[in-house]
């Protein structure tokens, strides 16, 4: 199964509901006309060279028929982050994959201040120049039988690339991601199956679609299943991201605990209630934010797990299964082991070690780089680089980044830990995050960065109650605004680089 040509077979049986309705620019398309639309892109994307073609458009229609027409067309979408360092992640996608085209939207550039650099095509000129003759031919074409009209676009194979992202880059440079058709599609069969997902769900896209988690669950699960999507480019605007759920009544909606936190707090009770599923991921959601969800919209919010390199998709609760701190039971398809750190044996059930993943989804390995896909890959064993354990139900719970583990008096200790204790006691809206700071002489120590001022002393003091004295943090620090990312994770590597200077300046993070 090709991703493009499913999104051909659901637009010829759907073909008068509606495909994608842009609360952005207040644009509704039917999958017919989506159809179109997509043919008229394909004919407009031959022009550029084969190969990889760049995409750097906001969450909207414009995005998800450009990414549909680079396939069609038989190029490979380079999904671009525009969030943070546009132009230089542009020029490093551009540099890394050698390819010179990327589709851009001039709203964007204007809007983030991006200059447009050698190779940009704006996707407003392209709509401009289409003519009546163009419009005319693809809507003829898009009348053909399916076989068809398959036979007109580009067919390819299920191991062909079908996107190349950048990992987020929250503790190093962004390594770059091919996923295939077999990846993707073998992720959708699955976890779509566990949590229920059909073609009469309605979906609240507002996720970034360079983030895997956007790109499979709010752009393909829908194009895929011929389902409707809402989309609205930011996330972050919690209020109208509210009155379009209050507004639209959609049924899914999937996002990162931070969002999530977001919507509550600008949201009015009930804002939510039409929806069946709501999926968080990304993060560790805390158990405050479930409890205050589902006393004020009666919504249960389920936890998920994965990773840019498994589609994303590990393991998901559902309705059914659902044990809430864990992230779900491994979905169909998939195999995970959790291995020791040390010995490399497999861990007893309960026993915390890295958490191994072997399957469909799993990528082939990173783009013309074999020393990182051979410290990550072995055997088609995934390495994620996150500690976990099962429990005896199946259940996998996420203990933390390995890398956001550290050895304090020969002990490991968890930093994702430290910081769910310390989440329960702050007050409310301060956020968090605990982070490692090296030093030679006296060795690691924990730095907890909070956004507010708080009494260190009864925080510790409570701490102590559920921590052991070497899990407690020598410091706090106050950071008004915490840094995020475009996916809405806390950038760690960040965060770790200011309290770092903060030492350098003061001689004490305090």
């Amino acid at each position: 199964m090709l991703l493009h040509q499913q999104f051909v077979r659901m637009a010829k049986k759907f073909s008068s509901k509606i495909a994608i309705k842009d609360r952005t620019t207040n644009q509704s398309l039917t999958f017919s006309k989506a159809l179109i639309g997509a043919l008229i892109l394909t004919s407009k994307f031959k022009k550029y060279d084969k190969g990889f073609i760049g995409i750097m458009i906001p969450t909207s229609a414009g995005c998800a028929l450009a990414s549909v027409a680079a396939l069609m067309s038989g190029r490979i979408p380079v999904m671009i982050n525009y969030s943070t360092g546009a132009e230089a992640n542009a020029r490093y996608a551009q540099k890394k994959c050698r390819f010179n085209t990327i589709i851009a939207s001039k709203a964007l550039l204007d809007k983030i201040g991006c200059p447009v650099i050698e190779g940009m095509v704006m996707i407003e000129d392209l709509m401009k120049g289409v003519t009546t003759a163009d419009k005319l031919k693809a809507a003829l074409k898009s009348m053909l039988p399916v076989k068809l009209l398959l036979n007109t676009i580009h067919k390819g194979a299920e191991d062909d690339y079908v996107v190349m992202l950048f990992t987020s880059g929250s503790e190093k440079d962004p390594k770059a991601v091919p996923l295939t058709h077999r990846n993707i599609v073998s992720n959708i069969e699955s976890f779509t199956k566990v949590i229920s997902i059909t073609s009469s769900d309605i979906i609240l896209s507002n996720l970034v679609f360079y983030h895997v988690f956007g790109l499979t669950v709010d752009l393909w699960v829908p194009l895929y299943l011929g389902m409707t999507m809402i989309t609205y480019a930011n996330p972050l605007d919690f209020q109208t991201i509210s009155n379009i759920a209050r507004e639209e009544r959609p049924t899914l909606m999937v996002g990162t605990p931070s969002f999530f936190w977001g919507y509550l707090q600008k949201s009015e009770p009930g804002d939510y209630k039409s929806f069946r599923l709501m999926v968080s991921g990304a993060d560790k959601c805390p158990d405050a934010l479930r409890g205050e969800f589902k006393k004020k919209h009666g919504v249960t919010l389920l936890e998920g797990y994965g990773t840019t390199e498994t589609s994303p998709v590990i393991s998901v609760n559902s309705h059914e299964f659902n044990r809430p701190g864990s992230t779900g039971r491994v979905i169909p398809g998939l195999q995970v082991r959790i291995e020791n750190f040390e010995t490399g044996e497999d861990c007893k059930t309960g026993e915390v070690g890295k958490i191994m993943v072997k399957g469909d989804s799993v990528m082939k390995g990173y783009f013309e780089d074999p020393e990182q896909t051979a410290e990550v890959l072995k055997d088609g064993w995934y390495n994620t680089g996150d500690m976990g354990f099962l429990d005896g139900e199946g259940y996998l719970w996420h203990a933390g980044r390995f890398k956001r583990f550290t050895k304090i008096g020969g002990e490991m200790v968890s930093l994702v830990k430290v910081e769910g204790v310390l989440e329960k006691l702050l007050p409310e809206g301060v956020k968090c995050c605990v982070v490692e700071i090296s030093d030679e002489k006296k060795g690691s120590y924990i730095v907890a960065a909070v956004s507010a001022g708080i009494n260190k002393t009864e925080i510790l003091r409570k701490m102590m109650k559920e921590l052991p004295i070497i899990s407690l943090p020598r410091q706090f620090v106050v950071i008004e605004e915490l840094p995020m990312m475009g996916t809405g994770k806390i950038d760690f590597r960040r965060v770790t680089q200011m309290v770092g200077e903060m030492e350098e300046v003061t001689g004490d993070a305090r």
